[in-house]
C-alpha cells in the first residue's frame, strides 16, 4: 500500500519543486533575448516550426503574467500548463489519501492527442495558420 499523509506527498511536492525551479530560471532569463537557449534543431534545419516552438517564450510570458502572449506564442504549451497543474492537483490529493495516481487512457485518445499536435504542427507553418506561429 502506497504511504499516506505527508509521506505520500514527498514525490507529487518534489515534482512540484523541479518544475517551480525550472519555471523561474525561464522567468528569470528571457528566451526573447538570443544567446540564453539553443535554437530548435528543427527549426534550425528545416524552418519548420515544430510543437514545441515557442515554448519558452509562452512558459516566459505565463510566469509574468500575460496569458495573451503566452498563448500567442504556443497554444499548445499554454494549455498544457492548465492541464498538468490539474493532474498535479489530483495526484496531490490521491497520494494524500494514500491512492496511486493512475490515468489510462484507451489507445484512441493517445491518437487524438497525436493527431492534435501533427495538425497544429501542420497549420502553424501554413500562411493562414501565422497566428499559430511563434
Amino acid at each position: 500500500m502506497p504511504p499516506t499523509g505527508r509521506r505520500g506527498l514527498v514525490t507529487p511536492l518534489g515534482i512540484l519543486a523541479t518544475v517551480t525551479a525550472a519555471f523561474a530560471y525561464v522567468g528569470t532569463v528571457d528566451p526573447n533575448e538570443p544567446g540564453h537557449y539553443p535554437v530548435c534543431p528543427l527549426l534550425k534545419i528545416t524552418s519548420a516550426f515544430c510543437p514545441g516552438c515557442g515554448g519558452l517564450r509562452s512558459a516566459h510570458a505565463f510566469i509574468h503574467g500575460d496569458l495573451g502572449a503566452a498563448f500567442s506564442a504556443n497554444a499548445v504549451a499554454t494549455t498544457g500548463y492548465f492541464l498538468l497543474a490539474a493532474v498535479w492537483v489530483l495526484w496531490l490529493v490521491r497520494a494524500w489519501r494514500g491512492r496511486p495516481l493512475r490515468i489510462a487512457l484507451a489507445p484512441a485518445w493517445w491518437w487524438s492527442i497525436g493527431a492534435l499536435l501533427l495538425v497544429f504542427t501542420v497549420v502553424r507553418n501554413l500562411p493562414f495558420g501565422s497566428a499559430l506561429a511563434p
